[in-house]
């Protein structure tokens, strides 16, 4: 890739101005390279083409080691290629070795966010504070943008399964972008699917079937937000059946722990009161 205005050399003698005195208003990336090479030629196309893509969010500078030993000596290079991020004057963080394209945009998130990592943070807030509709507004906006970015088809699940709106939130699961995040998502399957289920068919014909019936209230508190009364009618089918729908129950349960979140008062109460139940 050939240079943009946000990529270029720079030397000893260059270095405060275009590199230190530049990072006090925009993240500065130095390339510590050579031409001989071989991961350097690897790595060095992919910053090119992320600082292009950033548009203006990073600049890139490359420093030639051969060239410019002194540099090296200062910054304690000594395996290339190797990175440093710069801001407000100081290296903030950096890495050596040429690796992989999502690893080094993962690093730019850190360093240098965009607009995009700006709205990601904003819904993670959101969901933080349970604002799921207003998260899920964000969400929408960096999925149509990013589509495979796991971390926001994350939150999109959460939100859209906390809004009751199970069938949507199974789409997402089911091309779910790879990542990590993947695990998550499939904690949170069971209780789309239930949520799914309930709003498809809102009769049920429980009538001759107790226990169905409380499964399903259980269902319709989940989907408004109540969730300790949706647990409560779970527990007690769980109570009369450990083995109801193949423990569909207890897989829903966990589902809503996983909404919720581990620091949260409910999934702490039910977390124990399920064990003591199941075992």
């Amino acid at each position: 890739m050939g240079p943009s205005n946000f990529v270029f050399d720079v030397s000893e003698s260059t270095f405060e101005v275009d590199v230190v005195n530049r990072s006090y208003e925009t993240p500065v990336l130095v390339d510590f390279w050579a031409p001989w090479c071989g991961p350097c030629r690897s790595l060095g196309p992919v910053l090119e083409k992320l600082a292009t893509e950033s548009d203006g969010g990073f600049f890139l500078a490359k420093v030639n080691v051969d060239e410019n030993p002194n540099l090296s000596v200062r910054f304690g290079v000594q395996g290339i290629p190797a990175v440093k991020a710069f801001r407000n004057g100081q290296v903030i963080n950096g890495f050596v070795g040429a690796i992989p394209e999502p690893r080094v945009r993962e690093f730019l998130q850190k360093v240098a966010p965009n607009e995009t990592d700006h709205t990601l943070a904003e819904a993670i807030s959101l969901l933080a504070t349970r604002h799921w509709a207003d998260a899920e507004e964000k969400l929408r906006i960096i999925i149509d943008a990013q589509p495979r970015n796991a971390a926001a088809a994350l939150g999109m699940v959460r939100a859209l399964v906390a809004q009751g709106k199970g069938r949507e939130a199974l789409e997402i699961i089911e091309v779910f972008p790879s990542g990590p995040e993947i695990v998550a998502a499939e904690q949170l399957r069971p209780l789309a699917e239930m949520l799914a289920e309930v709003a498809e068919d809102n009769d049920h014909r429980t009538e001759n079937d107790l226990q169905l019936a409380q499964y399903w209230q259980s269902a319709r508190l989940l989907a408004g937000g109540r969730y300790a009364a949706g647990m409560d009618g779970l527990m007690e089918v769980l109570r009369k059946d450990k083995k109801f729908r193949g423990g569909e129950p207890r897989k829903v349960m966990l589902g809503v722990f996983a909404l919720l979140g581990d620091d949260d008062p409910l999934t702490r109460e039910y977390r124990s009161e399920l064990a003591s139940v199941l075992y």
